[in-house]
Parts: structure tokens; C-alpha cells; sequence
């Protein structure tokens, strides 16, 4: 009695994916993902960033042609005119004195504004996190409440408040509104990131004879740059970009770039030469400061999101 011979499949044939069931199982979204990631998504960024750069492009070559270039026609006409660019405007830019005294202004405004915020905010955020002493959590919590306090509300009363006390329309009620209003986002920020550092660490340094300041100083501070700097850039970019305190509490004399500004619109309607060079110099400012930091920004950003 004979077996009937059967032939075996060969080996790991029936394990064989099923590559057209498999790509028909997939859904819409996970083929447009994985499609997402190649030469594809990167010219789709590519657009997006010289899109979003283009007011910038369009201020800058406007500052570099002259009024009646502008008036006539757009921004455009140089790529096919390179003639019309010239850099008088900004030789009047630097003979005008309320602008170039009004640069001055912003800066001395901005910086003691940003070191300010960073300085107190790190000392709270550190107090906040590792220190104990009573109510903290409640006054943690006043602090997180702070953060949804518009400005606006503030307007009338600090105003009052700063005319009785003598230093309304000056230039150090300005950083004092600025680091009073900036604060709260500083301590969430820092708080949240110094908490994330490990705890056996520090106790560490102070097995070894560490204090609080040096604790502070030669630990924490270091470890927490990329929140500290996330931290300078966002308050440098509100101070020096803001206008509806400045228009309140600055003294009208030596008003910041932003009112400055304004009141060259306001006054000179027609004075585009030099409100066109001004806006760039005030626009270009912060964008350098961003960039050379946001390597810095993005780690501390996504480290306070997370943590």
C-alpha cells in the first residue's frame, strides 16, 4: 500500500505577507504620514517658512527703495528694477533723533525689563520647587491665577497708583510694569522646570556643605538654561514689541521705537522713507535675538510642556 507523496511548500511560503492586504488595511491618515516625512514635507515647509517670511522680505526692500518708488509701485518691482535699491533712507533714519533716541529708549526699557523677570523669576521658581515654608502651595496658586490677569484690567489702577507715587510717564514705571505683569509666567515656567531636577542630586550638595544660594547658583542655574533663556526671549520680545503700555506709561519725550513710530504715522503721513527703515530696525532686532537663541527656546518650552 503506497502513501500518495505530497509536495511541502517551500520554506516560509505561508508566512508570506499579503503586501496588497496589508497597504489596503492601512488607513487614510498612516499612508499620508508615512508619506509625510520625505522631499514632499520638506518643500511644503520650505513655502510655509518663506511665506511666513514675507512681510519681513517685503519691509526690507521697501526700506531700500525711495518714497515715491514706494508710492508708485509694490515692493516686487525690484527683482525686476535691482537700480531702485538704494540705502538713503536709512542715512535719514540715522539724522532723524526721535527715532534713534527712541531705539535708546526701547533698549533701556527692555533689558532691565528682561533681566529683572529672569533674576526674580529664577529665585522664586527654585523657592517654589525645593524650598519649604508656609502656604506655598497656596501661594503657588495665586501665582497660576495671576497668569489669566489681562493687562488691560491693570491700566486705570496702576496708573493712579504710579501718578501718586511719582513715576508715571517715566521709564522706570515702564520696567516696573513690565516685570510686575511678566513674573507670574516666569515662576510657572521655572518652577515647573527646577521641580523636574532630580532630588538626589541636590541633596548631594548639601551632603557636601552646600547652601541654598550656592545650591541655587552652582546647580540649579546651570542645569536650567534652556528654561532661563526660553524665559529672556519670550519677555524680550513682549517688552520690546510692546506699544499700549508704553503709549500709557512712557514718558512722551523719549517714547519707545513702537510709539515712536506711531507718532510718525500720525504726524507725517507721508514720511515713508523713514517709517519703512524704522519698522525694519524694529522688527530685525528681536528676529536676531530669537534666532540666535532658539535652540534654547525650543528645549525649554517643550521641557516646561512636558514636565
Amino acid at each position: 500500500m503506497t502513501t500518495p507523496s505530497t509536495t511541502a511548500p517551500p520554506a516560509g511560503a505561508g508566512a508570506a505577507p499579503d503586501t496588497g492586504a496589508a497597504k489596503a488595511g492601512r488607513s487614510l491618515g498612516a499612508r499620508i504620514a508615512a508619506r509625510a516625512g520625505g522631499g514632499v514635507m520638506r518643500v511644503v515647509l520650505i513655502l510655509v517658512a518663506l511665506f511666513w517670511l514675507m512681510p519681513t522680505i517685503g519691509l526690507l526692500l521697501s526700506s531700500l527703495r525711495s518714497a515715491d518708488k514706494i508710492a508708485a509701485t509694490g515692493w516686487w518691482k525690484v527683482f525686476t528694477v535691482p537700480s531702485e535699491l538704494t540705502f538713503d533712507n536709512y542715512a535719514r533714519l540715522l539724522d532723524n533723533s526721535t527715532i534713534t533716541d527712541s531705539l535708546l529708549s526701547t533698549i533701556m526699557i527692555t533689558v532691565p525689563s528682561t533681566v529683572l523677570v529672569v533674576v526674580i523669576g529664577s529665585l522664586a521658581g527654585y523657592a517654589f520647587a525645593w524650598m519649604e515654608f508656609p502656604g506655598r502651595d497656596w501661594w503657588f496658586l495665586v501665582v497660576v491665577g495671576l497668569l489669566v490677569v489681562p493687562v488691560q484690567v491693570a491700566l486705570i489702577p496702576v496708573s493712579k497708583l504710579f501718578g501718586a507715587v511719582g513715576i508715571f510717564e517715566t521709564t522706570f514705571g515702564v520696567i516696573i510694569f513690565h516685570t510686575a505683569f511678566g513674573l507670574p509666567f516666569a515662576i510657572f515656567l521655572l518652577r515647573n522646570f527646577f521641580a523636574e531636577i532630580p532630588r538626589e542630586l541636590l541633596e548631594a550638595a548639601r551632603l557636601d556643605g552646600a547652601g541654598e544660594i550656592r545650591l541655587f547658583t552652582r546647580v540649579v542655574m546651570p542645569l536650567g538654561g534652556p528654561a532661563i533663556a526660553s524665559l529672556g526671549i519670550f519677555q524680550f520680545l513682549w517688552v520690546w514689541n510692546d506699544m499700549l503700555v508704553a503709549l500709557i506709561f512712557a514718558d512722551s519725550g523719549s517714547p519707545p521705537i513702537t510709539v515712536a513710530l506711531q507718532q510718525q504715522v500720525r504726524q507725517f503721513g507721508n514720511n515713508i522713507d523713514v517709517l519703512a527703515p524704522g519698522a525694519f530696525v524694529s522688527m530685525v532686532i528681536p528676529l536676531a535675538v530669537f534666532f540666535a537663541f532658539q535652540r534654547q527656546f525650543v528645549s525649554g518650552v517643550m521641557a516646561g510642556a512636558v514636565k
